[in-house]
């Protein structure tokens, strides 16, 4: 019949159906539904990434506080050896010698005992040169101890106390460079060999090495920086640094509970006037002790 058409419908010449408004509700729902939970899951991981950034900041301030303690425990520790050794060593020699007078005046077993370990406990030993940091020698105190004893004028002992500056230096340089913001063992071993260099500077108060350090630091190659995105990734690095933290806290208990450590505690701010007082009483027991032999064999 004319006008009538036997070719497809207008619906089918616009091509295959789109389905009916319920079905492209749902659909829409459902990609709306996933991108939602997609931006929920990045924010979440966002805010991990955020949590594991600040906990690698805050384990560098601790590390760097650790080892600031401990070069100054090593310090202290030299100089205690250095200045107190030699009245140390003295009073070892003056309590064998009055144990050697009392052994002769009684003739008793006993204390022919205990004057034989009073003597052994002051018989050179090898390394005692280095036991000593120079103070002591097989053939006894040198000149300085003795000088240091009798109260003679005398060269003082070195003092490697970094100064403010190089504090400052050898901060900013862990900050930078610490092991702990590698993110792959080729760019930790870097850090890592870099950092002990850091710290031989620092532990003995090389301003100047830790300076050429900051500079070669810089003109070195950038760290490649790899933001974490996996969830898990992120918790691993988490427990890592937790475990790290445990590991230095022992450490720093360590320090603080050993008697130089406890030392440096009673007098932070001037652990040499403590040096003084310490020496002062050592000088005190020596002529005590002197005093009593010069009685016993008089």
């Amino acid at each position: 019949m004319p006008g009538s058409s036997s070719g497809p419908s207008a619906a089918q010449a616009a091509g295959p159906s789109a389905g009916s408004p319920g079905e492209q509700a749902a659909a829409e729902g459902e990609t709306d539904g996933a991108a939602e939970e997609q931006a929920a899951q990045d924010e979440a991981t966002r805010r991990l990434a955020k949590a594991v950034r600040a906990a690698e900041q805050a384990l560098i301030e601790f590390e760097i506080a650790v080892e600031t303690f401990r070069v100054e425990v090593e310090n202290f520790s030299r100089l205690h050896h250095q200045r107190l050794g030699p009245m140390y060593a003295r009073l070892d020699e003056l309590d064998a010698q009055i144990a050697e007078a009392v052994a002769a005046r009684t003739g008793d077993p006993e204390d022919v005992r205990k004057a034989q370990e009073a003597r052994a406990s002051v018989l050179p030993m090898p390394g005692v040169e280095e036991l000593f940091h120079g103070w002591m020698g097989a053939d006894g105190l040198f000149d300085e101890a003795q000088a240091m004893l009798t109260e003679q004028p005398v060269r003082p002992p070195q003092k490697v106390r970094p100064s403010e500056e190089a504090r400052k230096v050898y901060r900013d340089l862990v900050r930078k460079a610490h092991p702990d913001l590698a993110r792959d063992d080729a760019e930790r071993a870097r850090r890592d060999a870099f950092i002990a260099r850091v710290n031989t500077a620092y532990g003995r108060g090389d301003e100047a090495a830790l300076r050429e350090l900051a500079s070669e630091w810089e003109a070195g190659p950038a760290p490649a920086e790899r933001w974490l995105t996996e969830s898990e990734e992120l918790y691993a690095r988490l427990e890592w640094l937790a475990a790290r933290k445990e590991l230095l806290a022992v450490v720093a208990a360590e320090l603080e509970e050993s008697a130089i450590g406890a030392m440096i505690k009673m007098a932070p701010d001037d652990p040499d006037a403590l040096l003084d007082e310490i020496a002062e009483k050592l000088l005190a027991d020596v002529a005590e002790r002197e005093a009593h032999l010069a009685q016993l064999v008089g």
